[in-house]
């Protein structure tokens, strides 16, 4: 029997140890509603890139962090193992017809050109910034710094990969000018 491996998704990152019975605080990645609601299985993978299959035996909210009660860690010392760790869950497809709605999985790693089609790099990270978001987008050594605001980012195709932005005067730097 061949298996076939289902594209996962990242919906939360392990902030922090919480309590004296192994649970954990995680910080939602995802705008889905419900998403943590009914976990069961999930992968977590740790800071240093390891993958480990858990089974989430509790969940509840506190405010706007999530409390998470794996099974097998039962210390605050294990639960700081999975610090910085991201909690992954297969990728419904429902959620991907949903017109508009990007997620942060699929915009890491997305190449980032101008309009006039110069390679700006590809996006690395995204900062939550108080009242907006910013791609931090990279190549070779430079960083260049892009609010998440349809004035600056003028088309996104999940399929190719490609973001497309506006370019403006200030925000990224010519290494071809005098």
């Amino acid at each position: 029997m061949t298996g076939v491996q289902e594209e996962l998704v990242t919906i939360g990152k392990i902030e922090r140890p919480f309590g004296v019975k192994g649970a954990v605080k995680v910080r939602s990645l995802s705008d889905v509603p419900g998403r943590f609601d009914h976990l069961g299985a999930v992968s977590v993978v740790s800071a240093t890139g390891q993958t480990v299959d858990r089974t989430v035996t509790h969940v509840r909210r506190a405010g706007e962090t999530y409390i998470v009660q794996f099974a097998g860690i039962t210390t605050p010392e294990e639960a700081g193992i999975l610090r910085g760790g991201l909690i992954q869950v297969p990728r419904r497809e429902p959620a991907m017809q949903q017109e508009g709605v990007l997620y942060e999985c699929d915009l890491i790693g997305m190449s980032v050109v101008d309009e006039n089609g110069r390679d700006l790099g590809f996006v690395e990270t995204i900062w939550e910034l108080p009242g907006h978001q910013v791609f931090v987008v990279r190549k070779d050594g430079r960083e260049v710094l892009v609010p998440a605001a349809k004035t600056f980012v003028t088309s996104v195709d999940v399929a190719r990969r490609r973001m497309t932005v506006r370019t403006v005067e200030g925000l990224i730097e010519d290494r071809d000018a005098l």
